[in-house]
């Protein structure tokens, strides 16, 4: 979700030391190009099935100075669901599961951050999937510290997992099977690889 969903990862990128008198308030941007939000569930109870959301978009808000206080902000484009196949992924877009004709888009917004041990974070925030908000945490790791790319941006990346039950954003399409079990599991795993260019920062005295 993701993140990212799913963008949180990139809590780690405000966390540069700064000059205690001087804090950089600045705002960090997704690359869709260089950002992954995959999810996987199981199928038939024998086999877990992957896909993924090729269109995302989000922030990261904060000052460098205070890296609990960030705002992280992300949307995902429903319809953008790819399964690697068609069939399956406009089965996905319909009334039975995402509905994107009603819900188009996937949202978190961050409501807590917590660091959770060296380069690892916790993130809590709500996450609205089928008109549904419901507070899910993400597990942040393999957080690196922010590097200047050939053209001179800053960026900063790392790993986002977490699970959610799709029956508790209202989604709970499914048939039984003959020989017992179900057709779609409930528990979605979600993982989300993402990177983010910092916009230029603000200079902010403290007094």
């Amino acid at each position: 979700m993701l993140r990212r969903l799913w963008s949180a990862v990139l809590i780690a990128g405000l966390t540069v030391p700064v000059c205690p008198a001087l804090a950089r308030a600045g705002t960090w941007e997704i690359d869709p190009a260089h950002t992954s939000v995959q999810f996987s569930v199981r199928h038939l109870m024998i086999n877990d099935v992957h896909g993924e959301f090729t269109k995302v978009a989000g922030t990261i808000a904060g000052d460098q100075a205070k890296p609990t206080a960030a705002r992280i902000d992300v949307s995902i484009d429903a319809a953008s669901i790819d399964t690697r196949n068609a069939k399956r992924d406009e089965h996905l877009r319909s009334a039975d599961f995402l509905d994107v004709s009603t819900y188009p888009s996937i949202y978190f917004h961050s409501t807590k951050i917590e660091p959770a041990g060296a380069g690892k974070w916790r993130v809590t925030g709500g996450l609205t999937l089928h008109g549904v908000t419901r507070d899910v945490v993400l597990e942040v790791t393999t957080a690196a510290a922010p590097i200047k790319d050939p053209s001179g941006k800053m960026r900063a990346g790392g790993h986002v997992q977490t699970a959610i039950n799709r029956q508790d954003f209202g989604i709970s399409f499914n048939k039984s099977l003959d020989g017992g079990g179900v057709l779609v599991g409930n528990e979605i795993a979600i993982t989300i690889d993402v990177e983010a260019i910092e916009n230029p920062p603000q200079e902010t005295p403290h007094g």
